[in-house]
């Protein structure tokens, strides 16, 4: 039987602010207090693993053994089935400025448009189905370790519709919708999500 979480302090291995507080909203009925790494001043690892698992388990131990407590972390993105399963691991990457490409930061209508792009190059029948993967990894100072996955399918729409997600939410059509994620309700997206889909497992197993 897999480990359980008792109450208490669950650190979650991010320094973004909104993922806390999403996360913390999903936990807070089973009696977590959601602690960030950032705010426990614990640097961020290299993600050097090739699958969603590696990485979620590389944050998720590095947290746990940084701060002595369980810890949570996600690795998420988006598989386009036409592309190899790309961007995969890679899905911010894509979305990453060359120096030539102006200021440094993330321009995810340009990851967007390298998705598509490649798409077009393979000509107009070509199979648009695609895939967001969440992975939650739960780790405890000791080595042990939860892994929980979640997915949902859809396909590639263009050009970009909606202004209610993020990411490559704009241009993600789920199975059996007409609207992208970012044009559908918050509520519902989170609702239907790879995310969502991840978190019952999670729920199910730990507080089930």
């Amino acid at each position: 039987m897999t480990r359980r979480l008792g109450s208490g302090s669950l650190v979650i291995a991010t320094h973004n602010a909104g993922k806390l507080k999403e996360i913390s909203a999903l936990l807070e009925p089973h009696g977590l207090k959601c602690l960030s790494a950032g705010s426990l001043g614990l640097p961020e690892p290299a993600e050097t693993g090739s699958t969603f698992v590696q990485n979620a388990l590389i944050k998720a131990r590095a947290a746990a053994e940084g701060s002595g407590l369980a810890a949570l972390a996600d690795d998420s993105g988006l598989s386009v089935a036409a592309l190899d399963g790309r961007p995969g691991v890679y899905t911010a990457d894509w979305a990453e400025r060359q120096w030539f490409e102006g200021n440094p930061g993330r321009d995810w209508y340009m990851a967007m448009g390298k998705v598509e792009g490649m798409l077009q190059q393979r000509g107009p029948d070509t199979d648009r189905a695609c895939a967001f993967h969440c992975v939650l990894a739960l780790a405890w100072p000791d080595g042990e370790y939860a892994i929980y996955e979640g997915s949902a399918s859809g396909t590639i729409s263009w050009p970009p519709r909606g202004t209610l997600g993020f990411g490559y939410d704009p241009v993600f059509v789920p199975t059996g919708r007409d609207q992208t994620f970012a044009e559908l309700d918050p509520d519902e997206k989170h609702r239907i999500s790879h995310r969502a889909d991840a978190f019952a497992k999670l729920v199910a197993e730990q507080f089930g």
